[in-house]
């Protein structure tokens, strides 16, 4: 069955969509001989598709590992630096061309998806989709009605307003700290952080726990576990 290029080599693993459609443009992606053009279509099952003079091999099981990424580990493939990334706590993939699917800062912590599926990818990160992330943050001092309104009708960052956020105060935490629990669907960089920040609620720790379907659970900082195959089905339901 025919689809257009990007979606096929996404779904292959070479890379995500966005990126995908990079590649056709750079003219690097061709398809029986010829440089395929963006927006083309084509069937793996009879032409021959190759990136950079490499065949595209069909037809492949997809990895997805969900991880608990500690504080001070890079949600990166890698880092010029040498510092630790996601990848290095799964030496057990080091043959495996995994990525994480969006962003969590270095000193944040919490939930990471890592996948060989550009696809999924796409459908996760892709804002038009507007899939939920769930976080626990720790701030001093209990957030002000007027400072969880505001977070709920979303906070200016550059010049532009966040989507509205769900947000509640959740428990005290020793003398002067308390959780909150934030959902919202954007990811600008370090947005949670920079909200708090905006309406005087600075995050002492920063947690993902959810990331659409698929839930932290109790995944100890470090581990790492395969999904199962309902949580890969909810995940993929809703792709195009």
């Amino acid at each position: 069955m025919e689809e257009r290029i990007q979606k096929l080599l996404a779904g292959a693993g070479v890379a995500s969509r966005r990126a995908c459609e990079e590649l056709i443009r750079q003219g690097r992606v061709i398809v029986n001989g010829q440089t395929a053009q963006l927006g083309q279509k084509a069937d793996p099952a009879r032409d021959r598709i190759t990136v950079d003079g490499t065949a595209v091999q069909f037809r492949r099981r997809h990895v997805y590992l969900a991880v608990h990424k500690p504080p001070g580990v890079l949600c990166t493939t890698h880092d010029p630096q040498g510092r630790p990334t996601v990848l290095d706590l799964i030496p057990h993939f080091s043959d495996t061309r995994l990525w994480p699917v969006g962003r969590l800062d270095l000193d944040s912590e919490g939930l990471v998806l890592l996948t060989d599926d550009g696809e999924m990818t796409y459908q996760l990160t892709h804002p038009r989709f507007e899939h939920d992330k769930e976080y626990r943050a720790l701030v001093v001092g209990r957030p002000t009605r007027e400072a969880v309104a505001q977070l709920q009708q979303g906070v200016v960052l550059d010049n532009r307003r966040t989507a509205p956020a769900q947000v509640q105060v959740l428990r005290q935490d020793g003398p002067s700290t308390w959780w909150l629990r934030l959902v919202l669907h954007e990811g600008r960089k370090r947005q949670i952080r920079r909200m708090l920040r905006a309406v005087g609620y600075p995050a002492k720790r920063l947690i993902r726990v959810r990331i659409g379907s698929l839930h932290l659970g109790d995944l100890a900082p470090g581990q790492w576990r395969r999904l199962t195959a309902p949580e890969i089905r909810d995940l993929t339901r809703s792709q195009p």
